[in-house]
């Protein structure tokens, strides 16, 4: 569904807006790393984040990442939750730092936990990259 250009940008170190529905229906946005593993779209969150319980009630996401040198350059893409996982969700994090800080390792907290939320792409839109 997205194209091999699509997939590099979501490697790059940008950073996405990403939409979760509240219980109310509101929308929850917040920005973030973003990742992509050849099949879904990877989100790695803490798991006290609110953002996480809205995408465990309803899978229903959109993330926008935008061109960190030039915002009018940007990739949208609505989907589904398919999994939410901590397998692999530490050492992910760790390899986030590499990309958007040049570190080897993120700083987790004494009792933090980071899972995966891996999403299915339904629909893309972009500009800019094709």
């Amino acid at each position: 569904m997205l194209t091999e250009l699509q997939a590099r940008f979501l490697q790059e170190p940008n950073f996405a807006v990403v939409a979760a529905l509240r219980p109310d229906g509101t929308p929850n946005l917040s920005v973030t790393w973003i990742d992509w593993d050849g099949e879904h779209v990877l989100v790695n969150l803490n798991t006290t984040r609110k953002k996480l319980q809205y995408l465990r009630d309803d899978g229903r996401t959109s993330v926008l990442v935008l061109d960190r040198e030039n915002a009018y350059r940007w990739l949208g893409i609505d989907g589904e939750v398919a999994e939410i996982t901590t397998e692999g969700a530490n050492d992910h994090i760790h390899h986030q730092a590499r990309v958007y800080r040049g570190r080897d390792r993120y700083d987790l907290g004494p009792d933090e936990q980071r899972v995966l939320v891996k999403v299915r792409p339904t629909r893309v839109t972009a500009y800019g990259v094709a």
